[in-house]
């Protein structure tokens, strides 16, 4: 008899294996969003670190000395021809791609190519340069030169996720940048 109770009670009761299946729900409930903001938070690093990218190209760019072809300037100064900006642009995408590469060539994408932009991956962002001016001598003290801003859906919500950097030029004429990004929507 006793080695009848003890086969009996060798398995899992049906009460037993429904509290299992209960407490796995409950730790799934709690980990896939978790998890899922975790995956968005790390897609949103790409925006910051390329807004960044196109910041220090502009910074170089900005600090270069740009001539045209032969003596465009007469009687001019060298001030005349530093302190250039490049015009606004934007990467395309199509609405349906999560990720994309954007074909910045010098013939496509004028701006971002003279600003050194080339992901060398696929991105999710769609990158954007808004320029206040597009000429060379740009003066000092100018709170409003450049604004980057990376858009992208993260989610496939039709909500954008928006990252502004903006960017000025100090007394001194070196562009410098606001302390952090504006954010719009960091996670949708």
């Amino acid at each position: 008899m006793l080695q009848k109770m003890i086969r009996r009670k060798s398995g899992f009761t049906l009460i037993e294996l429904m509290i299992v299946v209960v407490i796995i729900g409950i730790l799934a409930a709690l980990a896939i969003p978790a998890f899922i903001r975790f995956v968005k938070r790390s897609k949103t690093a790409e925006a910051t670190s390329l807004a960044k990218s196109l910041y220090e190209g502009a910074k170089t760019y900005y600090d270069r000395e740009n001539w045209g072809q032969g003596l465009t300037v007469v009687g001019g100064s060298a001030a005349a021809s530093t302190a250039c900006v490049v015009a606004s642009q934007s990467t395309t995408r199509a609405p349906s791609e999560e990720k994309f590469m954007p074909d910045i060539t010098a013939a496509t994408m004028t701006s971002f190519a003279a600003l050194g932009f080339a992901p060398t991956s696929p991105i999710y962002f769609q990158y954007v340069i808004n320029a206040v001016a597009t000429s060379c001598g740009n003066s000092a003290g100018n709170s409003a030169v450049y604004t980057f801003e990376a858009i992208g859906d993260l989610d496939g919500d039709d909500v954008n996720s928006t990252f502004q950097l903006a960017v000025g030029s100090d007394n001194d004429n070196n562009l410098y940048h606001a302390p952090g990004f504006y954010i719009v929507d960091e996670l949708e």
